[in-house]
């Protein structure tokens, strides 16, 4: 090796270890730097024609786990999941009171009976009549406030979408933006691992955000897919597209189907082109985008539907009145006659019969006044295992017996209008089916209406009757609605005076206003949450608030450790990524020690060179 050679090889030396220096340094500089990974360089020996060998650095590395790395994305996703969660449904048991206090919606229900207890007692009494107006407008408001609560939270849900989104799109771009330039850098570009870092911390906040997964392909380039394998990002960005509804009611609800949605869904224009709802196909599957939606859409909806069917089933306990059919037959054969002229829209005829195969089956005919909604789905009444039949009155009864026996003419059941508005069902005759009941549910309208059954709920100034129309069914957000009966404020004494000539101390309405109230079991939609979607819950109105409030309170819970449990596990991952790819001072230390008895090495030769070359030159 000639000494121009050892000159050469000494110089490379210098130069890599100046790196490797240059490496350390930034390592310990920014040991406190969210995001930052250690680094280290690769070194590879170079042969001469002379048997000499020099140094050249290859590569600057970065020292990642990335099995660790992806993870702690993926648990990371779920973690902001659960966090999202138990901070709404702690908010949502701060809707429903502190468990105690006068001012929850139990306590209030339970101070309504109360007081129509005590004016089941003294019904000629001012002050208790008083009192049940009172106590019965407190709880009307306690269900509107938890109604503008409940869309309160879901507003707050529908803007964190949007936040969210709009967070993605910054970092889906700025991943697309490094991914392009790093196509051009080579390994032992310097600023390349630079780039690299912040490029993981891009992904690192997307992953709160949304599900995602991650490939890496060649020259250092990445690709982000959603966990269900929708692409996000590559050298191109994916947009997502969302517009927030601002105030949402009760009746605005998502659909998969853009025709019939009323909210808005998460769109995304792929990088290739072509657009996708996300929501619709489900692949947002957790991160706080998902957890916000999962609020909105399902959590505080069905929270809203509890509040309403509160609402609707006190209302309707209230003011109904179900009317046993009368026996009727025409020669072999036999069944029911019925009167309904005085059903309203929403007001139902109830039909339970045996086919010949003795298997029984119940027909709800519901009375719809807007034909537009018409055909009715099963689940417009609370019982899931009924057929329900839609049928419009507007043409008249023999419109109405006509629409009767297109729809149920196949199951054996015949329909006729003998009079008036009286309606006949009949079985087919001998070896058909058995009419076992029919039986009609009326509402009434006024507080005079010679029974115990009144209106002291009212859908603002029009009676709760459960109608369906275009705009959806009225029981649908109708907690934020429900007033107290304005003729029963301006006159109490309706509470007990049912009809003309009640005696003053007569107990009569106010013993069915409590029973209705705390005795009566009552049929709760499976939409509510409580009990089965094919076993719906049956049980009083105190026994349902009960449920409800329990299934949040356990809900809220299950939420609290969930978040608990997530936490832990973020943690220990986060601490163990830390561990493999933060920087460790004292390995720093040590590798500085090292570099720094190389670098006095190679100048140490390069000095010998010099003065043998110096020699050289005066010889």
């Amino acid at each position: 090796m000639g000494l121009t050679q050892a000159l050469a090889t000494s110089l490379s030396g210098l130069q890599a270890t100046q790196t490797s220096l240059s490496i350390v340094a930034g390592n310990v500089a920014n040991a406190q730097t969210p995001g930052y990974v250690a680094q280290s360089v690769s070194q590879v020996a170079i042969g001469s024609g002379d048997s000499g060998e020099s140094v050249r650095v290859t590569a600057v590395n970065r020292l990642l786990d990335s099995f660790v790395q992806q993870q702690l994305r993926t648990e990371t996703s779920g973690g902001s999941y659960a966090d999202l969660n138990a901070s709404f449904y702690q908010q949502l048991q701060q809707v429903y009171g502190q468990p105690g206090s006068s001012t929850t919606l139990d306590s209030l229900f339970n101070g309504f009976t109360s007081a129509v207890q005590a004016l089941s007692t003294s019904p000629n009494s001012s002050a208790a009549q008083a009192q049940t107006i009172s106590a019965a407008q407190g709880l009307a408001s306690e269900l509107n406030r938890a109604t503008a609560s409940i869309q309160s939270l879901r507003s707050q849900a529908d803007q964190g979408i949007a936040g969210d989104v709009d967070a993605a799109n910054n970092a889906l771009q700025q991943i697309a933006n490094i991914n392009q330039r790093l196509q051009g850098m080579t390994a032992s570009d310097s600023a390349k691992a630079s780039l690299e870092d912040q490029r993981d911390q891009a992904i690192d906040q997307l992953s709160k955000l949304v599900d995602i997964r991650v490939s890496k392909s060649g020259n250092d380039q990445v690709t982000v897919f959603t966990s269900s394998g929708t692409q996000l990002a590559g050298t191109q960005a994916g947009q997502l597209q969302f517009n927030p509804s601002g105030t949402i009611s009760p009746t605005q609800q998502w659909n998969a189907n853009p025709a019939l949605s009323e909210l808005g869904t998460i769109s995304l224009t792929m990088p290739g082109g072509g657009s996708v709802d996300l929501l619709a196909n489900g692949s947002i599957r957790s991160g706080e985008i998902a957890g916000y939606v999962n609020m909105r859409d399902n959590v505080l909806v069905q929270a809203q539907s509890q509040v309403d069917a509160i609402a609707a089933q006190m209302s309707s306990a209230l003011s109904d009145t179900t009317t046993a059919g009368t026996a009727a037959s025409v020669g072999t054969q036999n069944g029911f006659t019925t009167d309904v002229g005085g059903m309203l829209a929403g007001n139902t005829t109830r039909i339970v019969y045996t086919d010949s195969s003795n298997v029984q089956h119940t027909v709800n005919i519901v009375r719809v006044d807007d034909p537009s909604v018409l055909p009715l789905s099963n689940s417009a009444t609370a019982d899931p295992n009924d057929t329900v039949v839609g049928v419009d009155f507007s043409g008249g009864m023999a419109s109405v017996v006509t629409q009767l026996n297109t729809a149920l003419g196949a199951t054996g059941l015949q329909f006729a209008n003998p009079s008036g508005t009286t309606l006949r069902v009949l079985d087919g005759g001998p070896g058909t089916i058995t009419v076992n009941s029919v039986a009609t549910t009326t509402t009434a309208t006024t507080v005079s209406g010679g029974s115990g059954a009144l209106p002291l709920f009212m859908d603002g100034t029009a009676p709760y009757s459960g109608a369906i129309t275009a705009s959806g069914a009225q029981s649908v957000g109708y907690a934020g609605r429900i007033q107290v009966n304005a003729a029963l404020i301006a006159d109490p004494t309706k509470l007990v005076n049912y009809q003309p000539g009640t005696a003053a101390g007569d107990a009569t309405r106010p013993n069915f206003i409590y029973n209705q109230l705390a005795t009566t079991s009552l049929q709760f939609s499976p939409a509510t949450g409580v009990g089965g979607a094919t076993s719906p819950y049956n049980g009083t109105l105190p026994a349902f608030l009960s449920q409800m409030i329990s299934q949040q309170s356990l809900a809220a819970t299950a939420a609290s450790n969930l978040q608990a449990g997530q936490d832990v596990v973020v943690n220990a991952l986060q601490t163990k990524f830390s561990a493999s790819s933060g920087v460790n001072i004292d390995t720093e230390m040590a590798n500085l020690l090292s570099l720094q008895n190389n670098y006095g090495a190679n100048a140490r030769v390069m000095s010998t060179v010099k003065q043998m070359l110096d020699a050289l030159l005066q010889m």
